[in-house]
């Protein structure tokens, strides 16, 4: 059984877009309709689009890589392959989006999100601490207004909800 799948590591990636879209379908078809009806497409339809697209792409991985397919190894611009993985910015992001989720019931999107922007951009190698945070709050503050204001869906926005 090892040596049928040895060079198979795709059917691995089908496995988790199979489970995703299952997860994706599942959430998506428990969502109530009533809070965010804006014309004839409901909050259920991009999530439904995206699980199908998801089971369909890996239905689609499955058939080609039992046939025979491979995908192509990683040539990388200017990245080395044998170099070991930077644990330390994965570690980091991980923290930043741990924040976020444990924040954002607590002070609200605005902050939890400026919060998630900075970790992410100190994360990836940016050391400038005026700009950083301007811009990570900027960016929350547009985003929460978006999805709020625009959209229809609502965001936690804590001690900030009434300022918006």
């Amino acid at each position: 059984m090892t040596t049928w799948l040895k060079g198979r590591s795709e059917l691995g990636v089908s496995v988790v877009l199979v489970v995703l879209g299952v997860l994706v379908l599942t959430d998506a078809l428990s969502i109530p309709t009533d809070f965010a009806q804006r014309g004839p497409v409901g909050p259920k339809a991009v999530p439904v689009l995206v699980g199908s697209l998801l089971l369909i792409v890996a239905v689609l991985l499955a058939r080609d890589v039992l046939r025979g397919g491979k995908g192509e190894a990683e040539g990388g611009e200017d990245i080395d392959l044998t170099a070991p993985a930077d644990l330390r910015t994965v570690l980091l992001l991980c923290g930043a989006f741990l924040a976020n989720a444990a924040l954002i019931g607590l002070v609200g999107f605005p902050i939890s999100g400026a919060i998630l922007f900075w970790g992410a951009a100190f994360a990836l190698g940016s050391r400038n601490l005026v700009r950083d945070p301007l811009i990570a709050a900027g960016m929350s503050v547009v985003t929460f207004l978006i999805f709020n204001n625009l959209l229809g869906v609502p965001l936690p926005g804590g001690p900030l909800m009434e300022v918006f």
